[in-house]
């Protein structure tokens, strides 16, 4: 797909069921077995049921462009404990648009709405451009909060 700069991204609230969704976590999935030194295998990394993305216990984003969906990223809330970033990934053909840091903002805004204080994410070395993104925004590198078999780095911001 041709990428008009010019076309304005939407991000929207999105059942995690829906096709726009399933869609970007099947290229998510997709596109991690092909980057990772081992692959990726849905059944072994830390499992995030739909019901754990759809309000009240989460929140699942979708970005769109022309009606497409190019991104995604996840939200799980652990009460008082900082708020879970899950699932983040941007179309390889919309890269470098800002889309993935305009979700994660996003991501951001919608836990600090939710009464968070915190987020936190994890991410394997292979994604370097995440990794790039995260520490830009002003995510600090933590130890491990999780025992997520496929990360190699854990991050953290305060909101």
């Amino acid at each position: 797909m041709a990428v008009p700069t010019a076309t304005p991204v939407e991000i929207e609230v999105m059942d995690p069921a829906h096709p726009h969704a399933q869609h970007c976590l099947h290229a998510y999935y997709a596109e991690l077995d092909r980057r990772f030194e081992s692959g990726f295998d849905p059944g072994v990394t830390r499992p995030v049921d739909l019901d754990e993305v759809r309000p009240p216990a989460g929140v699942f984003l979708v970005a769109l462009l022309e009606g497409e969906p190019v991104g995604c990223g996840a939200l799980k809330f652990h009460g008082d404990e900082p708020a879970e970033i899950k699932r983040m990934w941007v179309a390889e053909s919309t890269r470098g648009l800002g889309v993935g840091r305009r979700l994660l903002a996003e991501l951001e805004d919608r836990a600090a709405a939710n009464g968070c204080r915190a987020v936190g994410l994890d991410t394997n070395k292979t994604l370097k451009e995440a990794i790039t993104l995260y520490r830009s925004a002003g995510y600090i590198e933590v130890e491990a909060f999780n025992d997520e078999p496929y990360a190699h780095h854990w991050f953290t911001k305060h909101l």
